[in-house]
């Protein structure tokens, strides 16, 4: 294993760029994508929370953008606190180093427990939430060798596979993603294993606001800091449509290990990992078969700095802005959008514009909420156009 000391690399924020950190991801029409464009583009949050009102406006919004106030975010920040849990920025030493490799990584995280936990290169473990006999115990004899062999285990906090693996690594490290607040746990029944994990080595991470009830659609963001966080993840008994197989496409989008243990085609649990098989994850059927695979991959020099990192400064200084787009140059951009996505270097292309113009405007689109961001870094205008 690498040495810790030297993954723990970045730049803390200061009190007054935590704050702003946390108005701008909590601002309308602010996603992880939208902060990361903001923060390179302007320099830092408070120079783009300055800009949110005109970026908004120039992008054609009919409304005023509610920008979150600095007692809003220095009410949560003290929930926080007296919670127990601290918020960690993308750049700073505390944060997932896997995680914050992906696009669209979390700026901001609410993390509660042992933050030792994030040091350790993780592996993810997830299935079904109906797990067998066999299938709870297999998870459990995995999350518990990987645990031993250095890595910590991560998962969602549901029932069956999810909360085996976490059970079986209380004690060499586990981290559960969670798909609300950290104050907010689901299932209920699991409250007292999320105790455990915080009190103990492990850690639980969220990127959803204090008092945020997890709904459906909040479980794939929860399926993404799984597949983000971990170098390879394990699918033990998930049908063919689970939050188990997102997670692993999520995986393989983000160029993970996708591993998959194989079960009876007559069980409908083993439908979906059967699947993953069958589309090239590798068969798992003991811990070796995980640990050999993944050994190239956490060694240190695989983690490269983050893309978005504010400078250390008190001063709000701003940086220094090219002049926006004018109207003609606006109009030529957004008429070669339409709903169906396009990658950005082709609206470049296809416009003929500079590239800081075409960025700049799609940010105004994306703050407006006229834009929509898809995979891979394509983008279109939203339906309402």
């Amino acid at each position: 294993m690498p040495d810790d000391s030297a993954r723990r690399k970045g730049i803390a924020l200061t009190d007054r760029q935590r704050i702003a950190w946390l108005r701008l991801i909590r601002s309308d029409n602010v996603g992880p994508a939208t902060f990361r464009d903001l923060i390179n583009h302007f320099g830092s949050a408070e120079s783009a929370l300055e800009a949110l009102p005109e970026l908004s406006r120039r992008g054609g919004s009919s409304r005023t953008i509610r920008i979150a106030s600095i007692s809003d975010a220095e009410r949560e920040l003290d929930i926080a606190h007296r919670f127990g849990a601290r918020f960690i920025g993308i750049g700073e030493p505390d944060y997932p180093q896997a995680l914050r490799q992906i696009d669209g990584a979390p700026p901001l995280i609410a993390a509660k427990g042992d933050l030792a936990a994030a040091e350790l290169p993780a592996v993810g473990i997830v299935g079904s939430r109906n797990a067998s006999i066999s299938g709870a115990k297999f998870a459990a004899m995995m999350a518990r060798d990987i645990g031993q062999a250095g890595y910590a285990i991560v998962s969602g906090l549901a029932r069956g596979i999810d909360a085996s693996a976490h059970r079986a690594s209380l004690d060499t490290g586990t981290i559960a993603a969670m798909a609300g607040g950290l104050d907010q746990p689901y299932p209920p029944e699991n409250i007292d294993l999320l105790r455990a994990i915080c009190d103990g080595r492990g850690l639980a991470i969220s990127e959803m606001p204090f008092g945020w009830e997890p709904r459906a659609r909040d479980f794939p963001r929860r399926n993404r800091l799984i597949a983000g966080t971990a170098l390879g993840v394990v699918v033990i008994e998930a049908a063919a449509r689970s939050g188990s197989l997102i997670t692993a496409r999520l995986a393989g989008e983000f160029g993970r290990l996708v591993f998959a243990v194989p079960g009876s085609p007559l069980d409908p649990r083993c439908e979906g990992t059967n699947g993953l098989l069958k589309d090239g994850a590798t068969v798992t059927t003991r811990s070796s078969d995980v640990l050999q695979a993944l050994a190239p991959l956490s060694r240190i020099d695989l983690f490269r700095q983050p893309e978005a990192d504010e400078p250390g400064d008190e001063d709000g200084s701003k940086r220094a802005m090219a002049a926006p787009p004018n109207d003609d140059e606006r109009s030529i951009i957004v008429d070669a959008l339409g709903p169906t996505p396009v990658e950005i270097d082709d609206i470049i292309r296809h416009t003929g514009l500079p590239a800081s113009s075409v960025y700049l405007v799609l940010l105004e689109l994306d703050i407006a909420g006229r834009l929509d961001r898809h995979a891979g870094g394509f983008v279109s205008l939203t339906m309402a156009e």
